[in-house]
């Protein structure tokens, strides 16, 4: 049911004082450089919603959804008029899942985790995640990444934007190719577009009558959570630096509008998610929908095999160009297999079922992530990052061994991760360096634990082979 919102001229939630005072002018904000059209955002969130809806689990509460709704159309209201997309379709629903996440597609579908309304202290910090996430949309960002992103694009965008958000198949090293390439550019926003939506955001609270500084105080709330809360919407949200302090510079220029006081709704709201069973993670949720983790090694229904199955790296080898990026030798048993701003090469047996899918269990993805850092450690560890986002099992490097890729200097480390395709642990082979536009250069190998060392030969001498041809 919708409940109604309560106006009046100010209020205090929290003893955060709701009467912002102009004391000059807000920063003016300009949507980027974007070769897709809006219909074309449209199209791609309407899509990606429908991989959404069926690999996540929606919760189905009238009175949640509503008041979810309620608030997601009031910020909607308040988006400025240079910024509105008469193709837009905005629509919200809430997964059910317990980590402090939400997230809007092109054209306006937007997702509110469950565990993001429960840590809210007020109804106006939900409202400053929406128009955080809604700015985005507004100001197209996602698309405006993959114009950035084309040079490197190999594939198809979809893919880049479901991998990014569901991580693929849980349980596999590998197991959606793309969240490494255009799909951590596509949702995995630089810090010049987080500001621009902060700044946006605060804006458009201001005129839905919502205070700015909620915004900044949910920031707060989520980077003083651990475990599975925080890092997932700070993996897709690099903190610009300083965003408490220039959220809170910029409310200063702003007037509330038609001031929303805080309802009973939002108490009503998580008084009722409280009586629910508790919320799954993402992980747990997302491998009840591909079957139960075992003790067993069982047949891979990707692979239709055993690891055992899986044909030993050939020595003799076969050479690959890659657009205008770089040239490769892979063992001549293996297979490429383009995705996203990645290459995949893997032998018979290891890939997935369908032609275009970028699962596999054995053999290497190479790519390039955008990369802001312009520190190779750095550049590797948030890659890593996003990786475990997907994978919480997954060992994290204490150190890296130098390597040299393409004739430049590099990072290696192995991880260790859990898998459902084979049943057993897999290791990792991460190597990284960065090119010369400062973005990061990346190969990941796979392969299980049992047979990782006849693999990492070969992935050595693939990326001995390596040459950049940038």
């Amino acid at each position: 049911m919708n409940t109604p919102f309560t106006r009046g001229r100010s209020a205090a939630i929290l003893g955060i004082v709701l009467s912002v005072t102009a004391l000059g002018a807000q920063t003016v904000i300009t949507a980027p450089d974007n070769k897709y059209t809006p219909a074309q955002d449209v199209e791609l969130g309407r899509k990606a919603a429908g991989e959404v809806e069926q690999q996540l689990p929606m919760l189905r509460d009238e009175e949640v959804t509503s008041f979810v709704t309620a608030i997601g159309r009031r910020v909607v209201d308040a988006i400025p008029q240079e910024f509105r997309h008469p193709e837009f379709h905005y629509s919200f629903q809430v997964v059910n899942v317990r980590e402090i996440n939400a997230f809007a597609l092109p054209g306006g579908p937007m997702y509110v985790n469950r565990g993001m309304i429960e840590a809210a202290h007020t109804e106006g910090e939900v409202a400053g995640v929406m128009a955080h996430e809604l700015s985005h949309v507004a100001l197209r960002h996602g698309t405006a990444q993959a114009t950035k992103a084309t040079k490197y694009e190999i594939g198809t965008l979809l893919g880049a934007v479901v991998g990014s958000i569901i991580g693929g198949n849980v349980g596999s090293a590998v197991a959606q190719g793309t969240q490494f390439g255009l799909g951590t550019a596509f949702l995995r926003f630089s810090r010049e577009f987080e500001r621009d939506a902060d700044l946006l955001g605060s804006h458009i609270m201001a005129a839905a009558g919502y205070n700015p500084l909620e915004m900044a105080s949910m920031f707060k709330t989520i980077e003083k959570q651990g475990g599975s809360g925080g890092p997932q919407w700070l993996n897709d949200h690099p903190n610009p630096g300083d965003r408490y302090e220039y959220i809170t510079r910029e409310a200063q220029s702003l007037q509330l509008r038609d001031v929303v006081r805080d309802t009973r709704a939002f108490t009503q709201v998580q008084e009722r998610l409280r009586r629910m069973a508790a919320a799954p993670t993402t992980e747990e949720a997302t491998r009840k929908a591909v079957g139960t983790r075992g003790s067993t090694p069982v047949p891979d229904k990707r692979t239709g095999g055993r690891s055992g199955d899986i044909a030993a790296p050939s020595s003799t080898s076969t050479s690959y160009t890659e657009g205008d990026l770089f040239r490769v030798s892979v063992p001549s048993n293996w297979r490429e297999r383009p995705g996203s701003a990645a290459v995949t090469f893997a032998p018979e047996g290891a890939y997935g079922q369908g032609e275009q899918s970028s699962s596999f269990t054995h053999g290497i993805e190479i790519g390039v992530a955008r990369n802001e850092t312009h520190d190779l450690r750095t550049a590797t560890d948030e890659l890593v990052s996003t990786f475990a986002r997907s994978n919480p099992n997954l060992s994290r490097p204490s150190s890296y061994d130098g390597i040299r890729i393409g004739g430049r200097q590099g990072l290696h480390a192995e991880l260790s991760n859990g898998s459902n395709a084979t049943g057993q642990q897999e290791r990792i082979a991460v190597f990284s360096m960065l090119l010369a536009d400062g973005n990061l250069f990346y190969a990941l190998g796979v392969a299980p634990r049992d047979r990782f060392s006849e693999y990492d030969a070969a992935f050595r001498r693939v990326i001995g082979s390596i040459e950049i041809t940038q």
